[in-house]
C-alpha cells in the first residue's frame, strides 16, 4: 500500500490513531529523504499537540530502531548480558564515567552510546574528549572488540545508528517540539535499543539542573520510557536540584572519576546514585538476586581495584594513555587561573539553581551553546559545596577554574548569585525519588 507523507500528518493532526504501516512509510522517508524537513516540521507539531497511545508510541520507536543498524551481539559469544543505562542529563553528571567499568567488572557488557553536551548539560563525550588520544568514534570492529575484551565501551553514536533520530530531532530542535513525551521516548529508546541490549535502567533526573525540572513531567517520561521498551527497563528518578559530585567541567569530572574509582574520594550523593543505578542494573541482568547481593559485588570491584583497572583498560583501547590512572596531571588540561569562591556570609546552603551553575561553564568555555562551539575541557568548578552543608566565611563553596582572572571572577560572582543561603539548618535533597518498573 502507498502512502502520502501528507495524509498521515493529516490523520495525527485530527487525532486518528496511526497504523504501524503509516510510521513506518514515514520513519523510512525521514531516513531516506523522501520526507522533506517542512513535512517532518509538521508531523511533530501534530505529535506535539494529539499524543500517541500505547501501541503507536512502541511502533514509532521500534520504526525509529529499525531505520539504521541494530548491534547483534551473538557472534561475539559474550558470557554476560548486555546492559545500558541513559540519562537525561544535568550539571557534574559523570555517572557513566564510573558505572561502565563498574558493570564491566561485575560480569556485564556495556556498549554505551553518548552524546556530547548542550546548553548548561554536560555530555558524557565532552569529558573523555578531554582525555588526550581517547578516540570517541572507533571502527565497528574495535568497538566491538573493546566490549568483548573490556566488557565496556564509551563511544558517539554512528552514522549507521537509528539514522532516522538525528534527522528528526534536528528538526525538533528548531521547531519547539522537543519538549514532547512521545518523542522523547522514541529519541532516548531508538538509540538504546539498537544497541541490542538485554536490559537497560534510565535516569530521569528532576529538579533545577534537569531538563524536566517538575517532578510530574519526570514521572510521566519515566513511565512512557518503561512501557514502551523491548527490553527489561528500569527508571529511576533521581534529584537534580545541585551538582552532582564536587566537579563540573569536562577534565575536572574525568579527574574526579579516577579518584572515585580508585577510592581517592567519593562524594556521597555521586556515591548514591552511583551504587543504586548499577545495582539496579545488575539485577535487570540477573547477575545480582537482590538490591544486597548487588552492593557486595559494586563493593568488591571498586576495593579491589578491579573497577578501576577495566576503566583504565579501555581508556587505553580505545587510544588514551596507557598510565591515565597513575598520571593524570600528564593528560588532563590545567586551566591557567584556580581561585576560591566564598560565601558573603555564615550559615548552611539552601538552595542553588543548578541550571545557571550549568551555564556559568558554558560562559567559562566548558560548555556549548550552539552544536559547533569549540570547548575548553580545563575549566569549571571543583570542590562543590551541596546542599545542606554549613558555610564559613574562610570555607570556599567551589573553586573555579579558568584561563583569565577575569573570567574567574566573573564566573565567582555568577556563582554566588545562584546559591541561596539559609541562616538555620537545611534538610538534605533526597537523592533517589522513586523507582518505576
Amino acid at each position: 500500500m502507498t502512502f502520502l507523507p501528507q495524509e498521515i500528518i493529516k490523520n495525527k493532526r485530527d487525532g486518528k490513531v496511526l497504523s504501524q504501516a503509516e510510521i513506518d512509510f514515514f520513519i523510512q522517508g525521514i531516513a531516506n529523504n523522501t520526507v522533506s524537513e517542512g513535512q517532518i516540521a509538521a508531523f511533530a507539531m501534530a505529535i506535539y499537540f494529539k499524543d500517541m497511545n500505547a501501541q503507536e508510541r512502541k511502533d514509532f520507536t521500534q520504526s525509529m530502531v529499525n531505520s539504521g543498524e541494530v548491534m547483534d551481539w551473538q557472534d561475539m559469544h559474550l558470557d554476560g548480558p548486555v546492559l545500558d543505562k541513559h540519562s537525561t542529563g544535568g550539571v557534574g553528571d559523570k555517572i557513566s564515567l564510573m558505572l561502565a567499568p563498574i558493570i564491566a567488572a561485575c560480569g556485564g557488557y556495556v556498549p554505551m552510546i553518548s552524546g556530547r553536551g548542550l546548553g548548561h548539560t554536560g555530555g558524557t563525550l565532552d569529558k573523555f574528549d578531554a582525555i588526550a588520544g581517547y578516540n570517541v568514534s572507533p571502527d565497528n570492529d574495535l568497538f566491538r572488540q573493546t566490549v568483548k575484551t573490556v566488557g565496556c565501551a564509551i563511544i558517539g553514536q554512528t552514522a549507521n545508528l537509528a539514522p532516522a533520530d538525528k534527522r528528526f530531532y534536528a528538526t525538533r530542535d528548531v521547531t519547539a517540539t522537543v519538549d514532547c513525551i512521545p518523542l522523547i521516548t522514541a529519541s532516548i529508546l531508538s538509540k538504546k535499543l539498537a544497541e541490542g541490549l538485554d536490559a537497560l535502567v534510565m535516569d530521569i533526573k528532576t529538579g533545577s539542573g534537569a531538563f524536566m525540572v517538575d517532578l510530574k513531567d519526570a514521572q510521566l517520561l519515566a513511565r512512557a520510557i518503561v512501557d514502551v521498551s523491548s527490553v527489561n527497563t528500569t527508571a529511576i528518578i533521581t534529584d537534580m536540584s545541585q551538582v552532582i559530585g564536587y566537579t563540573a567541567g569536562n577534565a575536572l569530572e574525568v579527574q574526579e572519576t579516577i579518584d572515585y574509582l580508585t577510592l581517592k574520594k567519593q562524594e556521597p550523593v555521586l556515591h548514591e546514585l552511583v551504587m543504586t543505578i548499577c545495582s539496579e542494573m545488575l539485577i535487570q541482568g540477573s547477575l545480582a538476586h537482590s538490591q544486597s547481593e548487588a552492593l557486595q559485588m559494586i563493593d568488591k570491584v571498586l576495593t579491589s581495584g578491579q573497577a578501576a583497572e577495566t576503566f583504565a583498560k579501555m581508556v587505553s583501547a580505545l587510544g588514551g594513555p596507557s598510565d591515565l590512572l597513575e598520571n593524570p596531571d600528564k593528560y588532563l588540561a590545567k586551566a591557567a587561573v584556580i581561585q576560591p569562591i566564598y560565601a558573603k556570609q555564615a550559615g548552611f546552603l539552601a538552595e542553588m539553581d543548578t541550571r545557571l551553575i550549568g551555564l556559568g561553564v558554558v560562559d567559562l568555555g566548558g560548555g556549548r551553546r550552539m552544536a559547533t562551539d569549540k570547548i575548553d575541557y580545563s575549566v569549571g568548578f571543583s570542590e562543590f559545596c551541596h546542599i545542606g552543608d554549613q558555610l564559613a566565611l574562610d570555607k570556599p563553596i567551589a573553586f573555579v577554574h579558568a584561563n583569565s582572572k577575569k573570567q574567574a571572577d566573573a564566573a565567582s560572582a555568577e556563582l554566588l548569585k545562584n546559591i541561596k543561603i539559609s541562616s538555620k539548618p537545611v534538610s538534605k535533597p533526597q537523592v533517589i525519588i522513586e523507582k518505576i518498573v
